[in-house]
């Protein structure tokens, strides 16, 4: 057989093994997606294919369909925990570190059978943080072109380790959530039904110095505050605005939401502020945004 013909046969059967472990979920009004199995009959999703509470169905890889029940939801990753009452018995193993070059394979599930995409690692960077203040380990993208049933199916390398769980980010690009991101997550999931995030008590709005006028200020204004809230307890009020976190640039509200993450809860954060135009400083204790 010739070498392209040795590949082919390798990555086929490598998504034909990996597929043991990826589902096929559906939900009303949805479209079908993807969920790799992390243990004991709790599958990992991406959490923009779940619509709210309302039931799950899922296709387990031995072709079974059963209802699952959300576990929770995490917006900071992008992921979600479904439990499916049983599994398969196969988990993936993490992949050693990857990058940019890097073989790939990605395994999803649709109704019919298994899904499979073959490229490289397009970009292999550092840790990131998400646009709702999720960090996100590694900033991994696949260079292949992938339907909409593969998110929240396995991208593999070529050991059949996971690299983590596919996405899809601007442009319906593919990109990955790593293996230690989503571990980290579904094992809070697990436990609490939802990934605490950082809380302040306050309305906010954005503030754009537009131009360049002079004596513009550019922040998040403070609109309303919260009688129980951490801003409260600091001495905010309304009509500050937040112009500085820890000493670095505020530039609008999703910059500061960016930096109420998970990992913010029960920090202790400066918050540079003008007040009637004076320059201020008042130290904010995070606490957890309280639960719906």
């Amino acid at each position: 057989m010739s070498l392209l013909s040795d590949l082919s046969k390798d990555v086929a059967d490598l998504a034909e093994t990996a597929s043991a472990a990826v589902a096929s979920i559906f939900v009303p009004r949805r479209w079908p997606a993807s969920a790799v199995h992390w243990r004991d009959g709790l599958y990992v999703a991406a959490e923009e294919a779940i619509d709210g509470d309302e039931e799950v169905g899922i296709l387990l890889p031995s072709k079974e369909r059963v209802s699952g029940e959300l576990v929770g939801r995490d917006e900071s990753t992008g992921l979600a925990l479904i439990r499916a009452g049983k599994g398969s018995s196969t988990t993936l193993k993490p992949a050693a570190p990857v990058r940019a070059g890097s073989l790939a394979v990605a395994v999803g599930r649709s109704e019919e059978d298994m899904l499979a995409g073959f490229g490289t690692v397009s970009e292999a960077g550092p840790a990131w943080r998400s646009m709702r203040g999720g960090r996100i380990d590694r900033r991994i993208r696949l260079g292949m072109a992938l339907d909409g049933r593969f998110e929240g199916g396995a991208a593999l390398d070529p050991e059949g380790g996971l690299i983590g769980i596919v996405l899809f980010g601007p442009r319906r690009r593919p990109l990955v959530i790593p293996a230690e991101t989503m571990e980290r997550t579904a094992t809070v999931l697990a436990e609490k039904g939802f990934v605490p995030r950082g809380y302040l008590g306050a309305g906010l709005h954005p503030l754009r110095n537009h131009h360049g006028q002079k004596g513009g200020q550019a922040g998040a204004i403070v609109m309303s505050i919260d009688e129980d809230g951490p801003c409260k307890a600091a001495g905010l009020l309304v009509g500050d605005i937040v112009t500085a976190w820890n000493g670095e640039e505020i530039t609008g509200v999703r910059d500061l939401l960016r930096r109420l993450g998970p990992d913010s809860v029960g920090t202790n954060v400066t918050l540079g502020i003008v007040r009637a135009g004076e320059a201020a400083s008042v130290k904010v204790a995070i606490a957890a945004r309280p639960s719906r």
